[in-house]
């Protein structure tokens, strides 16, 4: 028996594994209990669906089909050509038959604010789908077959930025992989999409873990959830023990109930111990790490041959009448979910997209849900208030006990406020994941992480701005060169006969030439080196 499978038994013979507490965090009160009282309800089809491809500057879109175009569900509309380096395409599938009514720009229920491009098809209520083609067999399959029809499916991480999963299989896969952890800590207030997947479907979720371990060839599998959640724990434990019999190794382990023990680099360090420093990923460290919906969605890519089409949402807040929690298809105004809710207009003030901490508002209810759409607040004014006025920092530590990274919130709320960009970077500012533990715990509700947003925005622009101007030198100083070069090659075309034998030496001796008169290479990269070095010692001079 190996070594992996001994774990495996020992482990399901005792306890779950309990890992180890970090530093920082809190623990606001959860408002999941009203969306969990139900079990997850599938939503009719709508009427009309608007599918989003990508905003402008996420990449190069090819659209597949044209306006007037009638459809089948599964089929193809377009690809995304994601402009982030390492990236390939991620295809965009229809949800339903239907024909296709116009191609724009609309809002989309996301973090981003942005609008994207979509599509819009108007449903025919047929549902006419093209045939699947599942994987059953899957543990025969490939690696990189495994990764080629999660790409084809169109699966990308459901529980955050969105980055193509067949992409980050295939980075992790030229790499050494330790540990593959499946994240269903799910901590920020409100949402309760992974729990409840996890109740209902717990044994899915482990064979998609399955299949993206197999995938990126990782040593060991584990699935982190918070210790609270007792019934997704107990579904876990038996879908484990299921797979057991076919020689699984997938391991269970409990973190601390606080938030945020759900982000990347907090997670892989309760679970693991290893610290992903500044500027590392954590490949770097043999740790690979995906959402609880991304493991869901890779056994229907690979298992059934579906592509992704839908997702699991939260719909919540105290101006709904039963929030609960829908597999949505993709594509679905909001609106058209708040009212299979029931939505009382009179208490509704704003609609949130995402948690109550790291959520952000959103403009209207017909936005439409995208694939990163994990949980919608219908807030009411009771639930959020009115921010209350800021007042002056007191400086009693408690956004420094929160602060999960380990940060000094109040040093760079004051390099914040002179724009220090210097003294920001050196306490750590990029390290910040906004996670707002800190407005949270402020007594002088200063609004820490909208400063930091700012700050950090501002950085952006001052690097943008210093390689612009390092760009436009190395032009400056290439002219310069190639006139000077032009000047000599029309002077060795035509030799000066009055020139001196004693002057032509020194000349030489200024500027050293090939046997073919030109300026050297090596000559001329050197004297750009040192033109550059001159210009960036005044600037550094200057910002003393």
């Amino acid at each position: 028996m190996s070594t992996l499978k001994q774990l495996a038994v020992r482990f399901f013979n005792s306890d779950p594994i309990f890992a180890r507490r970090t530093v920082g965090g809190i623990q606001p009160h959860p408002f999941k209990e009203r969306s969990l009282r139900s079990r997850i309800m599938s939503t009719p089809i709508p009427q009309q669906l608007t599918i989003p491809i990508g905003a402008e500057g996420s990449g190069e879109i090819t659209l597949l089909v044209d306006i007037g175009d009638q459809v089948r569900k599964y089929q193809k509309l377009a690809v995304l050509n994601m402009s982030v380096e390492g990236c390939s395409d991620v295809p965009v599938h229809a949800p339903t038959s239907g024909v296709i009514t116009s191609i724009e720009n609309l809002i989309v229920a996301d973090h981003s604010e942005q609008q994207q491009l979509c599509i819009s098809l108007a449903a025919d209520g047929h549902d006419e789908a093209l045939q699947l083609e599942p994987h059953t067999n899957y543990s025969q399959l490939s690696s990189a077959d495994i990764v080629s029809l999660i790409r084809d499916a169109g699966v990308i991480g459901m529980g955050g930025a969105g980055f193509p999963t067949a992409d980050k299989l295939s980075i992790y896969g030229e790499s050494a992989i330790e540990f593959l952890i499946i994240n269903a800590a799910e901590c920020e207030p409100y949402i309760t999409a992974d729990e409840s997947l996890l109740r209902e479907r717990a044994d899915r979720v482990v064979l998609g873990a399955e299949i993206l371990k197999q995938a990126s060839a990782a040593r060991r599998c584990i699935i982190a959830i918070e210790d609270t959640k007792l019934d997704a724990i107990a579904a876990l434990k038996q879908a484990l023990q299921n797979e057991m019999s076919l020689d699984q190794t997938c391991e269970l382990v409990l973190i601390p109930s606080k938030y945020p023990a759900g982000s990347e680099r907090q997670l892989i360090q309760c679970v693991t111990g290893s610290e992903i420093a500044t500027g590392q990923h954590p490949t770097d460290n043999g740790i690979v790490m995906h959402n609880v919906g991304t493991a869901y969605a890779a056994y229907e890519a690979v298992v059934e041959g579906k592509p992704c089409i839908s997702r699991f949402t939260t719909l919540c807040g105290q101006a709904l009448k039963t929030p609960k929690n829908f597999e949505v298809l993709i594509g679905t105004a909001t609106g058209f979910l708040f009212e299979l809710c029931g939505i009382e207009a009179s208490l509704e003030q704003r609609i949130i997209v995402g948690g109550s901490l790291m959520g952000s508002q959103l403009g209207s209810d017909k936005a439409a849900i995208c694939k990163t759409t994990n949980c919608l607040i219908a807030a009411s004014a009771i639930e959020f208030p009115t921010p209350e006025a800021e007042q002056a920092c007191i400086r009693c530590g408690f956004c420094a006990d929160a602060c999960p990274s380990n940060l000094l919130p109040q040093q760079l709320f004051a390099f914040s406020k002179t724009l220090d960009t210097t003294q920001l970077l050196e306490h750590g500012l990029l390290d910040c994941i906004e996670c707002g533990a800190c407005d949270y715990v402020c007594p002088s509700h200063i609004p820490l992480v909208s400063i930091y947003k700012e700050s950090k925005k501002l950085i952006e622009t001052r690097s943008q701005s210093l390689e612009r101007s390092d760009y436009w030198q190395q032009r400056f100083q290439f002219r310069q060169y190639r006139v000077k070069k032009e000047k000599d090659q029309a002077l060795s075309r035509k030799p000066d006969a009055s020139l001196k034998p004693k002057l032509a030496a020194e000349q030489a001796v200024k500027t050293p030439k090939d046997e073919q008169g030109f300026i050297s290479k090596e000559q001329a990269s050197r004297d750009i080196a040192a033109a550059v070095a001159r210009v960036k010692a005044r600037r550094n001079e200057k910002n003393k």
